[in-house]
């Protein structure tokens, strides 16, 4: 709840899913692939927009506290640190699933507007999207002015369920509005691939838990960048020499995270379909494995933090 009360949480969510809608609107001319197009693109604005939500949620809901005495007044209760600190991330991965949910549906909604160079803008369909939006923000404005309800909340909440309605009357009722000649279709083989960016936020929560513990919002968005981009690179910078037998290579091969695991979103347009649920399931054991190092790790980094 206090992650989900930060107005840069509530900017960060409507303008990552109304991002996504609007990758569906223009005309791409990219030679029959414009439907990966959107979709890789509307993947990749889910996985940044979690990037800085992790970060920046992180930052609010551990280093501000330490820095204000917050934590400090927590912790003279009867309340251990490595369960404030684990309470901590099981609410930061709450706040990044919900940004997730909110995400998924604006690419699920972006690959069912999409459109080759012989379609069109579906603007019916922008029309009743943007409509929620403007619809939750109106109602959080009422509830804050006569209920003294906190708006930002009430609008995050107040989005999650006016999106999904506005995505579910917009796929199943507009049946009329075509694409390439046939029904226009929502790819649900989206949905393990967000699953996937969703497990890649919690590990990338994980290390900015940490950070946090030690460094403020700036620092700790400096390393988390840092981590996310040898990550991306890992199979180049480690996996080659490590695949010849070298040791530090092997090392560091384990110990970077590889988020190439976790974006398989050029698999989708193979036609193969590379990947199952099962994947999905042993990707959920790694991040249950690395989120819990990267805890283990912050627990030590926090136990002995001077916090006075």
């Amino acid at each position: 709840m206090e992650l989900v009360r930060q107005p840069v949480f509530l900017l960060l969510l409507t303008g990552s899913v109304m991002f996504e809608i609007f990758l569906a609107v223009p005309y791409y001319f990219a030679f029959g692939d414009e439907m990966k197009l959107v979709k890789t693109s509307a993947l990749a604005v889910m996985l940044l927009s979690g990037l800085f939500g992790a970060v920046l949620s992180a930052s609010q809901s551990l280093a501000r506290e330490i820095r204000s005495g917050t934590a400090l007044a927590v912790l003279s209760k009867p309340v251990g640190r490595a369960q404030f600190l684990l309470a901590k991330f099981a609410g930061l991965a709450a706040a990044l699933t919900l940004l997730a949910f909110v995400n998924m549906i604006g690419v699920l909604l972006a690959s069912w507007m999409a459109f080759d160079a012989y379609g069109k803008t579906n603007l019916v369909a922008i029309g009743i999207f943007s409509g929620a939006i403007a619809l939750a923000y109106a109602l959080a404005g009422f509830s804050n002015y006569f209920l003294r309800r906190p708006f930002v909340s009430d609008a995050v909440f107040l989005l999650v369920v006016l999106v999904t309605l506005a995505t579910i009357i917009i796929t199943s009722l507009i049946i009329q509005m075509q694409s390439i000649g046939d029904r226009a279709v929502v790819d649900w083989h989206l949905i393990p691939a967000g699953i996937l960016i969703l497990f890649a936020l919690w590990i990338l929560a994980a290390i900015a838990l940490a950070c946090s513990t030690r460094l403020d919002m700036i620092a700790t968005l400096a390393v988390c960048t840092a981590v996310f981009l040898v990550g991306i690179m890992s199979d180049y910078l480690f996996g080659l020499p490590s695949a010849k037998g070298s040791w530090w290579a092997s090392t560091l091969y384990s110990v970077t995270p590889n988020w190439q695991l976790f974006w398989l979103a050029d698999a989708l347009e193979t036609g193969k379909n590379t990947f199952h649920w099962s994947y999905v399931g042993k990707a959920f054991a790694y991040v249950i494995f690395y989120a819990g190092a990267a805890l283990a790790v912050a627990v030590a980094l926090f136990d002995d933090r001077e916090l006075s």
